[in-house]
């Protein structure tokens, strides 16, 4: 299931989700005695880009546990979310199977799983069972997990021309890179009070801190670290499909990029022995060579296998090994990242996204940790594999990335690619094909295009307002819009459905997400009264619903922001009762249980300096994959459907009911 991200702690902090196996974790004392690969000496400040005085793992070893919640709370959360959808006997059924479950076997499902999260403190207890979630999912990658986040424009025109954006933001990603793996890339912090905590002197302080009690100097100042466990499979690393369930593999010590092109595969050092950035000028060559190579597209783009089901995938995997394409697999797999160069302009933001969230398969290689696209006109994207990481980490990443190349760029418009024998030191990988494996590509392609032209993705903005406004009214921007979501599928299709919004618990150490329930009975009665019973209601009495709608949302954000949600807690003790060969307890059997985890509408959002627009697919074959942006004076919403939903209208839904909402807020009464 992908999920769009966002980050905000504590009071909103939300993204999107995954997680690091317990068998395949790497401890950060490893990760940073990598830092003698990476040279640091006097005169390459260019290779880093910046060196905090707080070390970047400062405060992970103090990270607050993320807590288990207690069972009889879980209950009556999952009912409040349940109540809305369905009617008066579905409920007193589920209810009565949820409280037979919270005496029964819940119980010791529940306590078995506080006992498991006792002895293991080095981590959280969702970490390994949500990863094991990911990584078994045979599912294809494509559509069902990647999410893409699009970077803004260059604001300097002539910085947006294809060579020398990309040669610039694989130059500002080894910087990054450097950065992360020798401690100074600044710890990721939530800063309540910046005035206090984000001060260079609070920093000179706190540096001293033993990292075993560093997070309660920041908690004293308001200030809330996050948890940085994931960025370690940033880069070197992919997925790699196994029978039954995947592996992630990292090579921190591999030095080259792979880039695509036409489906064509090339790799070389953008990091030389000593550790140090490859000259940009000499990226740019290389880069530039690869763009000018008159080699046509594969008839079988190797590609295209990543896009398929992971256990056919894996057996095709092994076909490959067996007819002698190893070394040139594991190139692919240790390289950084991947670059995808694509030969197409882009013409609008439907294009993009389409572009950016799956491309044509041929020029892309869907397992890697993370792909840097770059169009023929400059448009840039990341798309990431899911199953390693959160948004937390590679939306870090995009940010600097997006402010490095655009406050600092190693390239110009006046630069001239370095003289050097780019055909000595680009190397385009070969792979032996056989009928079987080439009829397995060509079988992968078909899927591929009959996956992707099902589904359809469209985007409005809503210029009357946006956040400014709804916080003068001190409403909740996101509850505004999550509300606007309610009322559009209200008025598209006449009722009530499960909802799913992602909320990071990145304050705690290996936390993951939660999942925040936008539909209660505070919005359904508020979006009746507006889509349905508007001249009954006084513009006051419909004040007062979007007011207390606001207020349980925020609720509901706080509680899952410090893990006080039911998704996880529930998602826990099944995977043990699996895990321990248990029957399925009767409550998960409920067809409630499995209505509410159908999520027809699966939100995220996402605003920041970086990013133009984001998206991902629907996670059920009848749903909408809602990524949105609340802006300073605008909104944004980019929704993906399949053929069972219509998108164009849903947003059409959704634009009317921001309309009557801001209508309301300003003492209008609906038109």
């Amino acid at each position: 299931m992908a999920y769009l991200f966002s980050v905000r702690v504590i009071s909103e902090l939300k993204t999107s989700r995954t997680i690091i196996p317990l068998s395949n974790m790497v401890t950060y004392p490893a990760m940073l005695n990598n830092r003698r690969c990476y040279s640091s000496k006097v005169g390459s400040e260019s290779e880093y880009l910046h060196k905090s005085i707080v070390p970047t793992m400062h405060y992970q070893r103090s990270l607050p546990r993320l807590p288990v919640p207690k069972l009889e709370d879980t209950i009556k959360r999952y009912l409040a979310a349940q109540r809305p959808l369905l009617n008066d006997e579905q409920y007193r059924n589920t209810e009565k199977l949820a409280h037979n479950f919270q005496s029964g076997v819940g119980k010791e499902l529940h306590n078995d799983l506080v006992a498991q999260d006792m002895k293991n403190k080095h981590t959280s207890y969702i970490s390994a069972p949500w990863f094991d979630m990911y990584l078994s999912a045979r599912d294809p990658v494509v559509l069902n997990f990647n999410p893409f986040m699009s970077f803004n424009a260059d604001p300097k025109p002539e910085y947006n021309d294809q060579l020398l954006r990309a040669t610039n933001m694989v130059a500002s990603a080894v910087r990054f890179m450097k950065t992360l793996r020798g401690g100074f890339l600044e710890p990721e912090v939530f800063h309540l009070n910046p005035a206090k905590s984000d001060t260079e002197s609070f920093k000179k302080i706190i540096r001293w801190v033993p990292p075993a009690l560093s997070w309660y100097g920041a908690y004293m100042v308001n200030a809330y670290p996050l948890d940085m466990s994931q960025y370690f499979r940033l880069f070197n690393s992919t997925r790699i499909p196994k029978p039954g369930t995947d592996e992630l593999f990292t090579d921190a010590k591999a030095r080259h990029l792979l880039v695509m092109r036409k489906g064509n595969m090339y790799v070389f050092d953008i990091v030389d022995r000593d550790g140090n950035l490859v000259k940009p000028a000499e990226i740019q060559a290389h880069l530039e060579y690869i763009l000018s190579d008159p080699s046509p597209a594969p008839a079988f783009p190797l590609g295209f296998l990543t896009s398929e089901n992971r256990d056919v995938w894996a057996g095709l995997r092994e076909k490959l090994l067996a007819a002698g394409n190893g070394e040139a697999l594991r190139t692919v797999d240790s390289a950084l990242f991947c670059l995808c160069l694509d030969d197409e302009p882009m013409h609008d933001h439907i294009h993009i996204s389409h572009n950016m969230l799956h491309g044509d398969g041929c020029n892309r290689w869907y397992d890697k940790s993370f792909s840097i696209i770059l169009t023929k006109d400059g448009n840039a994207a990341i798309n990431f594999e899911h199953s390693w990481g959160d948004g937390v980490a590679v939306l870090r990443f995009q940010n600097e990335v997006f402010k490095d190349t655009t406050e600092q760029p190693l390239v110009n418009p006046g630069s001239t690619a370095a003289a050097v024998d780019s055909a000595s030191v680009v190397r385009r990988l070969d792979f032996k094909l056989d009928s079987e494996l080439e009829n397995g590509i060509s079988k992968a392609k078909e899927n591929f295009q009959a996956a992707i032209s099902k589904l359809t993705i469209a985007a409005v903005q809503f210029q009357r307002g946006g956040k400014e406004m709804l916080k003068k009214k001190k409403l909740s921007p996101d509850a505004m819009v999550q509300l606007a979501f309610q009322m559009g599928f209200l008025r598209q299709y006449g009722q009530t459905v499960a909802t799913y919004e992602s909320c990071s618990t990145a304050a705690f150490r290996h936390g993951r997400t939660e999942t925040i329930r936008p539909a209660s009975v505070y919005t359904q009665r508020c979006a009746k009264a507006f889509v349905c019973q508007s001249n009954q209601y006084s513009v006051d009495q419909l004040q007062g619903m979007l007011n207390a709608c606001s207020k349980y949302h925020g609720q509901l954000t706080k509680e899952a922001a410090m893990g006080q949600g039911f998704d996880r807690h529930l998602f826990g003790m099944c995977y043990l009762a699996n895990s321990k060969g248990m029957p399925l307890p009767s409550f998960y059997q409920d067809p409630a249980y499995a209505a509410i985890n159908h999520n027809i509408l699966s939100t995220s959002t996402l605003t920041s300096p970086a990013v133009s627009l984001g998206g991902f697919a629907p996670v059920v074959p009848d749903g909408f994959g809602v990524g949105y942006g609340v802006h300073d004076e605008w909104i944004g919403c980019n929704v993906s459907s399949y053929p069972a939903r219509n998108v164009h209208e849903f947003l059409q839904c959704v634009h009317k009911s921001l309309e009557d909402i801001f209508h309301v807020c300003e003492g209008k009464p609906i038109s």
